[in-house]
């Protein structure tokens, strides 16, 4: 049995990705308030890829994973999944 090491992390970068959040929750919010259509939809689906892609990294520790074909697996899958959900929401808009 292999023991995996774990990098030290410090406190510093969970704060700035915590924070980082929260101005991202705060766009969002602003996003919300303007009327641009059916682009509001790929605004947040947008904004919510990027806020899941950074606790991935971060407070999943994925950025310290050395195989980087997982890393780019998720990322597509994110894109994916935003893809397929923004999608649904132009079937609906425009029944």
């Amino acid at each position: 049995m292999t023991e995996q090491e774990h990098p030290i992390v410090p406190y510093r970068t969970f704060v700035v990705v915590w924070v980082l959040l929260l101005l991202l929750t705060a766009v969002t919010v602003a996003v919300s308030r303007v009327h641009l259509g059916p682009l509001n939809i790929w605004a947040a689906l947008g904004i919510a890829s990027v806020k899941s892609a950074l606790v991935i990294f971060f407070f999943m520790h994925l950025k310290y994973e050395k195989l980087q074909a997982f890393r780019i697996f998720l990322l597509v899958a994110l894109l994916i999944l935003a893809i397929f959900i923004g999608f649904t929401f132009f079937d609906v808009l425009y029944r």
